[in-house]
């Protein structure tokens, strides 16, 4: 009787806690006194030379050590962060199953995203980073949903920040659509995207 209890309270608990992180709290950006472990989710093609366009910007002082993700079959990202990053010594590069291929259907995808998302729960619980950055594609779909399941579990706090492609102009790619509610920040880049009825996205 007592385990029932408990069980059904600890339910509650947690989808209380996931409730007002996805709808009530977001977390602000603030300056640290020191760098943030960062994680930078690469998509492949298009959606990594955008990211590390953004990396190429920012003071990678403030932003170590950096842990890039890219998916197995996608080499040439690997290859471009060497680039990047040339002599630096504070980043390393991780290889993840990736959850749905280019025109795989959406049926056989649900096994794969299901299969990627067990092959990330060590790579968050090792890694911990304190910031989580991401554009797309579905790449970073596993990764954000065990950073948000371990801080609705208090296991872990990180801030994930989802920055949609330039190329979405008036709607949102399938992953914006998921991570809408999971990431603290969604980041646009068209002023339409930040109407109103996006209320959490903000426009740059």
């Amino acid at each position: 009787m007592y385990a029932k209890c408990f069980i059904f309270v600890l339910c509650i608990t947690v989808f209380a806690r996931a409730c007002y992180l996805m709808f009530i709290k977001r977390n602000k950006f603030r300056e640290k006194s020191c760098p943030a472990k960062t994680m930078i989710i690469l998509g492949s093609g298009g959606h990594t030379a955008e990211m590390l366009r953004i990396v190429k910007h920012m003071n990678i002082k403030n932003y170590t050590p950096r842990i890039y993700v890219h998916a197995q079959t996608d080499k040439l990202s690997a290859e471009k962060v060497k680039n990047l990053e040339d002599s630096n010594k504070d980043y390393k590069i991780v290889e993840i199953y990736r959850s749905r291929e280019v025109q795989q259907s959406y049926f056989t995808s649900i096994w794969t995203t299901m299969f990627a998302t067990l092959n990330c729960f060590p790579i968050i619980w090792k890694e911990n980073p304190e910031l989580i950055l991401c554009n797309g594609p579905g790449t970073c779909v596993p990764l954000c949903i065990i950073a948000f399941l371990f801080k609705v579990l208090f296991i872990t706090e990180n801030v994930i920040v989802f920055i949609e492609s330039f190329c979405r102009v008036k709607t949102f790619s399938l992953t914006g659509k998921i991570l809408y509610y999971l990431a603290d920040h969604i980041i646009v880049q068209w002023a339409y995207l930040s109407k109103p009825m996006y209320s959490r996205s903000t426009f740059l």
